[in-house]
């Protein structure tokens, strides 16, 4: 009988590496996994928590002081635009001085649109009805297995009905609705993992790369999270006395921004009584 050379079984040589990458990327997806939800709970409900409980605490002084802020702008410069008028020996035109006062202070105006709409979003979260405690591990835990199977970043081939229905349990999630992340946890199966081949081990090795890399990417999301507002308002609200400094010193603020407004009116009263050919 003629020998043959030995065959290389390629599925036994390749069987010890591929168990080992196995191993490292669900290791990997698991860590990758946690700090997702770390990160979308974050996001959307203690960064939302600590700013309702800032704006209850700070936020509404703050908002007073920037808007008398503007008040006190508006009315130096309207005294400035009639002292203007005045020193030309022009009529005082009233409406043309608003409008320009309008078109000047527009950024301070929208500005504090936002803030005003920022305060009113928080109250009404400040409102809503929360999750028990064991309510909220249950979402959590139908999250976070909605985020292994489903997430972008761990499932990079995701098809759009896929990637739908993970934007679902994202909003369900950030709303706390667990009837809904109920009915996504039917919906949702284990990942494909690629089969015992050369094919599957070159996969296995990308995807442990790919993952590893994410892992650096969210890490650094979830420290600027903490580094921003409002996170970073979190160590102020575990202090009352420094609530009570800083709540204080913005009643001070506007004690101040109040006497200077009502100086401007007056400057702007005497301004408008001495010449009586300002225009309505």
């Amino acid at each position: 009988m003629e020998d043959r050379p030995p065959q290389f079984n390629r599925s036994l040589a390749l069987h010890p590496l591929y168990e080992r990458l196995l191993r490292d990327v669900e290791r990997l997806r698991t860590e990758v996994s946690l700090l997702l939800l770390e990160h979308d709970e974050l996001l959307y409900h203690e960064c939302k928590e600590i700013e309702s409980a800032y704006m209850l605490h700070l936020g509404g002084l703050e908002y007073r002081v920037y808007e008398l802020d503007c008040a006190v702008r508006r009315a130096r410069l309207k005294a400035e635009l009639i002292q203007a008028r005045i020193n030309r020996q022009e009529p005082v035109d009233l409406a043309a001085i608003a409008r320009e006062l309008e078109s000047r202070l527009a950024e301070h105006q929208a500005e504090l649109d936002r803030r005003l709409a920022q305060m009113n979003a928080a109250l009404e979260r400040s409102q809503q009805a929360r999750l028990g405690v064991e309510d909220s591990r249950e979402l959590r835990r139908l999250y976070r297995a909605a985020v292994r199977a489903l997430h972008p970043d761990l499932n990079p081939d995701l098809p759009p009905e896929r990637l739908r229905l993970f934007l679902n349990a994202v909003a369900a999630y950030e709303r706390g609705d667990l009837q809904a992340m109920r009915a996504i946890e039917v919906l949702v199966g284990a990942p494909d993992l690629p089969a015992e081949s050369p094919e599957g081990l070159e996969r296995l090795t990308r995807e442990k790369e790919r993952l590893t890399a994410i892992l650096g990417t969210i890490r650094s999301r979830i420290a600027d999270i903490k580094a921003a507002y409002p996170y970073s308002m979190k160590a102020i609200l575990q202090q009352p006395e420094e609530v009570e400094a800083r709540q204080a010193r913005l009643r001070e603020q506007i004690r101040l921004l109040g006497e200077a407004q009502a100086a401007y009116d007056e400057r702007i009263r005497g301004l408008l009584g001495s010449k009586p050919w300002a225009m309505n």
